[in-house]
């Protein structure tokens, strides 16, 4: 089972969603990276249940241990690992149906492949893992904002209500977090929140679209073929739970605009090479153009709902299922903070490939003396 994520910056997660923990190994970050258990609680406290009557209410406060790789406060270049103990598991809530397979879950997919799965929560197949995921990407956001990089992901739409009052290149995380739906347009977050609120009333749930804007990323990260900057954020972001689509730039859109209104021409602004347009999304060819990279991930409702579903057990026959335990009627609130966290992994993972080719091209530039051997 694959649970290793990028080339030079990767991370590997593990845990299941109602064992003792969930955590994550960091392997790659640079030694001398200012890093605190703050720092990294921050970024928890965003994703972690309970927050609202608009997701789960699973009390756990997802404190985190660093338990290797940071010593006063720095990190040491060595393996980080960071540890969050489960504090409220139940795995009794899901021991009625652990013979049936729950509709549109990992359940089937997984005994399938293995013959076995975790029946509390689905395992590894929870939404628990990625703390693994948003913790690291607490450490790839501190080296990424001292070289001028930002990343902000929000919701953009909740079934049909559409955020329209949202300027990607502006954004900012005090807008985005000033309501638990963190929608940055107030109307449209006034909206979307009755509508989630109606929606766990009745025992049913409801998906939608985040967007997810870069900025400050330089021109050159990136690959021009299989490991393209857009192919692994693809990847990235869709290895998150519940997500089922993915855009960047105009996305699906762009399919209706003719070539000579889609591409986006280049200027010169001081110095620096622009494009007065951004349908790429700032990636061209595999590689950013220093534009502003902007993405959309579609994620469908949550699987797990309080209705009655037509299900099948182990052994083929018919049942009928209703979901139990704490599950958030809408998963785009803590989805933002997750997104965030997997566009920040890829990034720091190119940013360092791109600084080693970078160092290899100055050391076989032409006319440079290599080191004396004694």
């Amino acid at each position: 089972m694959a649970s290793t994520l990028g080339t030079l910056f990767r991370i590997t997660t593990f845990g299941e969603s109602h064992g003792p923990g969930v955590g994550v190994v960091i392997d790659g970050c640079p030694p001398r990276i200012s890093l605190a258990t703050s720092d990294i609680q921050a970024e928890l406290d965003r994703r972690r249940p309970g927050q609202s009557r608009l997701v789960s209410a699973r009390a756990e406060a997802d404190h985190v241990e660093i338990v290797s790789g940071v010593e006063d406060g720095l990190t040491l270049g060595t393996p980080i690992a960071l540890l969050v103990r489960n504090e409220d598991a139940r795995p009794q809530d899901y021991a009625e149906f652990g013979g049936l397979f729950r509709p549109s879950h990992a359940d089937y997919t997984y005994e399938a492949k293995y013959g076995i799965r975790a029946v509390a929560g689905g395992g590894r197949a929870s939404a628990r893992e990625t703390i693994g995921r948003v913790a690291a990407a607490a450490v790839a956001r501190q080296f990424l904002a001292a070289a001028g990089v930002e990343v902000l992901a929000y919701v953009k739409r909740v079934e049909r209500i559409l955020a329209l009052a949202i300027a990607p290149g502006r954004v900012t995380r005090a807008q985005i977090e000033a309501n638990p739906v963190r929608c940055p347009d107030p109307a449209a977050a006034a909206k979307m929140i009755r509508l989630i609120e109606r929606v766990r009333k009745r025992g049913d749930s409801v998906g939608g679209v985040i967007e997810c804007v870069a900025r400050g990323v330089p021109a050159g990260l990136g690959e021009p073929v299989f490991d393209k900057l857009e192919a692994d954020l693809a990847k990235a972001v869709m290895s998150l739970p519940a997500t089922k689509g993915f855009e960047i730039g105009s996305g699906f859109a762009g399919t209706l605009l003719l070539g000579s209104v889609h591409n986006d021409p280049f200027y010169m602004e001081h110095g620096r090479v622009r494009t007065r347009t951004n349908r790429s999304g700032g990636v061209q060819g595999g590689i950013s153009n220093g534009e502003d990279i902007l993405i959309r991930v579609a994620l469908k409702p949550t699987a797990t709902i309080a209705l009655p579903q037509e299900t099948v057990d182990r052994a083929g026959r018919s049942a009928t299922l209703r979901g139990r335990g704490r599950h958030d009627p809408c998963v785009l609130p803590r989805a933002a903070p997750m997104v965030e966290a997997m566009v920040l992994l890829v990034l720091a993972d190119h940013w360092l490939r791109q600084a080693a080719l970078a160092a290899a091209q100055v050391a076989s530039r032409p006319g440079r003396r290599a080191p004396r051997r004694r």
